[in-house]
């Protein structure tokens, strides 16, 4: 039981640190109204890679993963719209 629980520990400060590095993008995006800089290629691609990463955890059942997913998901849609708004 122990090994898991670290291994979701890890998962978890992992998910952390990997999805609130992009609030700051999107909160600049906002306040700038602009979105140039951010290449729609690679958002549209990031964002679905996001999406089939919260499928995968769904499917293993996996809170770190389907936490992460979920957040990190919200966030890069939010971006891409933004991008598609302003970019």
């Amino acid at each position: 039981m122990m090994p898991e629980l670290a291994t979701e520990a890890v998962g978890f400060a992992a998910a952390f640190l990997t999805t609130i590095c992009w609030v700051p993008q999107a909160i600049k995006i906002l306040r700038s109204r602009d979105a140039a800089a951010i290449s729609l290629l690679t958002q549209l691609a990031f964002t679905a890679g996001i999406f089939l990463w919260l499928l995968y955890g769904l499917l293993l059942g996996r809170p770190s993963l389907i936490a992460a997913n979920t957040v990190t998901f919200v966030l890069a849609a939010a971006i891409l719209f933004l991008k598609l708004r302003f970019g």
